[in-house]
């Protein structure tokens, strides 16, 4: 559970600091809280999806002296924020002030305390005062609570399911190799894997590597360094959600998943120390337009272009089996995250009223990112998972539900439907294949092997993802 305290209220000309108090139950000790903190990339894990908030400069340390930059817009004008860490007492307390920013000042203290055995608290202090003293909280105070209550609901959140994954999956320290560690996903996962205490090699197309990549499509020699890695979690491949599809672009994504993963495989199945465990995206595009149809990993491979290409690209890990290396086929569903994919290009049509797409009865097989990162670290540390997972919630719905769920969130009704033939008009095949077709999915394997998810409600997802939720008061 999440608190905070009530706001503070002044009523002087200068205005004193506004106060701001929020705590977080932990299920660790508080030297494993401290140390997720402490880690590289902790602040943009941390960041709001909502939030435009680009780090452009960090010292890597919470010790008194190091220095923060992040690049944010206030107002819509961007704007360069500095702090400076100024109190640094592990496993009980870090501080960082403004030196320069949008606040008048600012003054962050991060304690953290003991609750019991295996448990330990967070407690955020904030002081601030905004701009134009008492005029500038007239006009903007409440409004800055509540982005920071949105923004430390969010914080917490992320914070405390971090942490319970880690509880709930200890490991030494494994070498992790991704690809694809550009992408939504990938790019989530490389920072949850290092924040999780697991050292990350992103793969790279490149002949030469640097100190943190290998390159998998490069000499032998180079090549060898795979045999430093327990487990490779293959994400690469060209978007189908991209330029409308010809044929040049529908062998560009064939090849770039299939011919790509069948190379990977080749070349894993012929080290000496190869990985124990290949975790290799696919999708639920396996299993076609099926309608009503429950769908679970033992169903049939449907059809059309994306089901063939999906069957393709899961039998060319098949060298990787053969030679002993646990492979999973992650079929991955819609993931939802307002960073990108389909959420982030749905956003705007909804703040406009836009509604079902065609008929709204196709059913859509939905995952909270956070999730599939989730999925990822169980099927790492679960051997029993083999073959095919379904990377869906629980909950799939329909289309014309998916829109009026999003439009109450934001606060827009879901009016105005998109006419399947004006879809196909201006995609194409990619209409029928992305957005009009129905997939029911079932996570059998991940609920079965003991997966808690953190979201099966999809109204739930968006209120902490698009800034929704606050913090519960005192």
């Amino acid at each position: 559970m999440t608190t905070a305290s009530k706001p503070s209220s002044d009523s002087s000309a200068t205005s004193s600091p506004e106060r701001l108090v929020a705590s977080v139950d932990l299920p660790v000790p508080i030297d494993v809280a401290f140390g997720y903190h402490e880690r590289p990339g902790c602040l943009q894990r941390l960041n709001p999806p909502w939030e435009s908030v680009e780090v452009e400069h960090s010292d890597g340390s919470l010790t008194v002296g190091s220095r923060v930059v992040v690049k944010t817009p206030v107002a819509g004008i961007p704007l360069r924020w500095q702090v400076r860490h100024t109190e640094y007492e592990p496993p009980e307390l870090f501080t960082d002030e403004q030196e320069s920013g949008p606040f008048t000042s600012w003054r962050h203290r991060h304690r953290f305390s003991t609750t019991g055995p295996d448990a330990s608290r967070l407690t955020d202090e904030i002081e601030y005062q905004v701009p134009l003293g008492r005029m500038g909280n007239l006009v903007g105070g409440s409004r800055v609570r509540e982005k920071l209550e949105s923004v430390f609901a969010y914080r917490h959140r992320v914070t405390r399911d971090d942490l319970a994954l880690q509880a709930r999956y200890p490991s030494d320290p494994l070498t992790i190799a991704v690809s694809g560690a550009s992408g939504l996903v990938g790019r989530s996962l490389c920072r949850l894997l290092v924040l999780l205490g697991h050292r990350v090699l992103t793969i790279t197309r490149d002949e030469q590597a640097g100190d943190d990549e290998i390159a998998a499509w490069s000499s032998d020699a180079e090549f060898e360094r795979f045999n430093e890695v327990d487990v490779v979690v293959h994400l690469a491949g060209k978007p189908i959600a991209g330029p409308r599809w010809t044929d040049e672009i529908k062998q560009q994504i064939r090849d770039s998943r299939i011919e790509k993963t069948r190379s990977l495989c080749e070349r894993l199945a012929k080290l000496s120390r190869p990985p124990q465990t290949l975790i290799c995206a696919s999708a639920t595009g396996f299993y076609g337009d099926r309608g009503d149809e429950m769908l679970h990993e033992s169903s049939a491979p449907g059809e059309g272009f994306l089901a063939d290409t999906c069957q393709q690209w899961e039998a060319s890990c098949r060298p990787a089996s053969e030679a002993g290396i646990r492979v999973v086929n992650a079929r991955l569903g819609m993931v939802i995250s307002p960073r990108g994919g389909a959420l982030e290009k749905m956003l705007t049509p909804a703040k406009f009223g836009g509604g079902a797409l065609g008929s709204g009865r196709q059913y859509w097989s939905w995952i909270a990112l956070d999730d599939v990162l989730g999925g990822i670290v169980h099927a790492i540390a679960t051997p029993r998972l083999v073959g095919p997972v379904n990377f869906v919630s629980p909950t799939p719905m329909s289309n014309r539900e998916f829109a009026r769920t999003l439009g109450q969130v934001i606060g827009r009704p879901a009016l105005f439907p998109a006419p399947a033939p004006a879809l196909r008009l201006a995609l194409g095949e990619m209409a029928d294949a992305l957005l009009l077709a129905s997939n029911r999915v079932i996570p059998d394997q991940l609920a079965s092997s003991g997966y808690e998810f953190r979201f099966s409600s999809l109204r739930e997802l968006l209120r902490y993802c698009l800034g929704v939720e606050r913090l519960a008061a005192n």
